[in-house]
């Protein structure tokens, strides 16, 4: 049972992973660079790169506060058509910033550079307490292996993305104005 467990961890992992090699990039745009077309799709203009909504994802649209400032960020999963990779688009409730994760750039370090896999696409409340649960070795951990110090209590809301049937997921959150990832799965 114990090998058959540690056999399919590994193959879910091997699955799961792609090249480590490049970091993420993020791309600011402007507010005033956001055009509203009718019905609710957005494209932003970003040098010849044209950014929509992705229709391959049932959600696609979550609202949530990620810097804490009372005021909920827009969190959309979004397709470039210059690559046809899909990405996170976040636009901050103070309408100062807006940043893009994945569409071809890797997704902080974690071998994808885009997010077609993701099936399940919410909010991850603040105040949750939450744990990488994949050892350094790849295999899965049960809670009672997690040392209490290793346990992340979300300071404000995170993004929970998580493939739907296999291959885990993680959370995504701000720490210190920069995107952190908890590792689920």
């Amino acid at each position: 049972m114990k090998t058959t467990i540690l056999i399919l961890s590994a193959f879910i992992l091997i699955s799961c992973k792609k090249d480590q090699k490049t970091e993420t990039e993020k791309i600011q745009v402007s507010v005033q660079d956001t055009v509203q077309i009718p019905e609710e799709k957005e494209i932003v203009k970003n040098s010849s790169d044209t950014i929509v909504i992705s229709a391959k994802h049932k959600k696609n649209k979550i609202l949530c506060d990620l810097d804490g400032d009372g005021k909920n960020e827009t969190v959309e999963i979004v397709r470039s058509t210059n690559n046809n990779k899909s990405g996170l688009r976040i636009i901050f409730g103070n309408g100062k910033r807006t940043d893009y994760l994945g569409m071809g750039n890797t997704v902080l370090k974690q071998g994808f550079d885009e997010i077609d896999w993701v099936g399940i696409f919410e909010k991850a409340p603040k105040n949750e307490v939450y744990w990488n649960n994949i050892s350094d070795e790849g295999e899965i951990m049960g809670d009672e292996e997690i040392k209490d110090e290793d346990k992340i209590k979300l300071p404000n809301d995170g993004i929970f993305i998580h493939a739907e049937e296999s291959c885990g997921g993680g959370i995504i959150y701000l720490k210190n104005n920069k995107y952190e990832w908890i590792q689920r799965e």
